[in-house]
């Protein structure tokens, strides 16, 4: 993905070292396939032949058949990345690092993690780091500054520099905002929160990602996380260089996501997990939601690193991940269905593809009102 800038950085998949999950092939299944002709099908295809949309993959998936499927060739040669779909992710592999023992404490509870002393971050409770309640606001995020990873908003982007040395350079006795108080949408809580995962689980973290992503969600080819590491300056063995951006096969999204859902389904320790981070979310406190732009932008909470009740659709749980230039998963539990997007902008049509595939109904207008073209709608004639 060469040329693609994103917040003052080139993103490539090649120009940073990876955890390398898995092998290029794995033990996997394959999804039951059921496609659909009707208006969304040739929606969906419409709108992947036209490059101006940015699209390049789209897949619904319901009662575990694959309805909708499309995809085109692009600029993602290999694995799709994720974008900010990676900081959902991290929250997927912290209910794992709980549930497995590794993380010896509740949500609820304060992190113990040295790399952070002296910082705003030290002793912070999980759940607020999981929300994006940190109190990073005057430093990094999107609360006050344009975009969740440059220093203060033009800065260094932080999800390039080892963890160490931004705690040291960045956040070392500076103080932060109240813990808890303002959703601050921020790469760096992100990658607090991978890294504290990194220390808790010492030489078991590959493992654990394994366990994770080719045991439980049986990835068909390798997926990656990168790290900090740029890679042509070296890689150490060892150290805490996480970093949440993700890359996976358009499939592999699909499975897990997949197991996510079974898991939530099932009420498993990970699924419990992800319970709690719902039952926990928090308002996000935005001046406007829109249904036309992206998960991000639709929905009015966030908890543990997901978004939660989309505006007109709040009646029940429907966990949403989006990532920068389009990339969506949303994951409808009641109604047991899946929607995945991937794309180079974010320039297709999110409303008819995603939004109203998850049920949301169109009020009709009354009489007296104005239609879409500004014409009064007329009333009945009595007679």
């Amino acid at each position: 993905m060469i040329g693609v800038t994103f917040a003052g950085e080139k993103y490539c998949f090649n120009c940073h070292h990876k955890y390398k999950i898995g092998d290029k092939k794995n033990d996997t299944y394959e999804f039951e396939i059921d496609l659909q002709t009707n208006k969304l099908s040739v929606k969906v295809k419409e709108q992947i032949s036209r490059k101006d949309t940015g699209l390049v993959s789209y897949i619904l998936f319901e009662n575990n058949k694959i309805l909708v499927d499309e995809n085109r060739k692009s600029k993602y040669k290999g694995p799709y990345p994720s974008h900010s779909i990676g900081k959902s992710l991290v929250s997927l592999v912290t209910g794992y690092a709980i549930c497995g023992g590794y993380i010896n404490h509740t949500v609820y509870d304060r992190i113990d993690y040295p790399t952070v002393a002296g910082t705003l971050y030290e002793n912070q409770k999980l759940i607020n780091l999981l929300n994006m309640q940190a109190g990073d606001d005057k430093i990094v995020g999107q609360r006050i500054y344009a975009w969740d990873n440059p220093y203060k908003g033009k800065g260094p982007n932080l999800n390039t520099i080892p963890i160490h040395k931004v705690m040291k350079k960045y956040f070392k006795g500076v103080d932060g905002l109240e813990p808890g108080t303002y959703y601050n949408y921020s790469a760096m809580t992100t990658n607090v929160i991978m890294n504290y995962v990194i220390y808790k689980t010492g030489d078991d973290w590959n493992k654990l990602l394994h366990k994770i992503f080719v045991e439980d969600a049986k990835v068909a080819k390798r997926v990656y996380f990168h790290k900090t590491l740029n890679a042509d300056k070296g890689n150490r063995k060892s150290g805490e260089y996480g970093r949440y951006s993700f890359y996976a096969d358009r499939y592999d999204y699909l499975r897990i996501a997949n197991m996510m859902m079974n898991h939530w389904n099932n009420d498993t320790c990970v699924g419990k997990y992800l319970k709690t981070m719902y039952e926990n979310r928090v308002d996000k406190q935005f001046s406007e939601y829109s249904k036309f732009r992206g998960n991000h932008s639709a929905t009015q909470t966030y908890g543990g690193q997901f978004h939660f009740d989309p505006i007109g659709l709040e009646d029940r749980p429907i966990l949403m991940m989006d990532g920068a230039h389009g990339q969506q998963v949303v994951i409808d539990f009641d109604n047991n269905r899946i929607i995945t997007a991937h794309s180079v902008e974010r320039n297709y049509d999110y409303y008819s593809l995603i939004y109203l595939q998850l049920g949301y109904k169109v009020k009709p207008k009354k009489c007296g009102d104005r239609d879409s073209m500004g014409r009064v709608i007329e009333c009945p004639n009595p007679a």
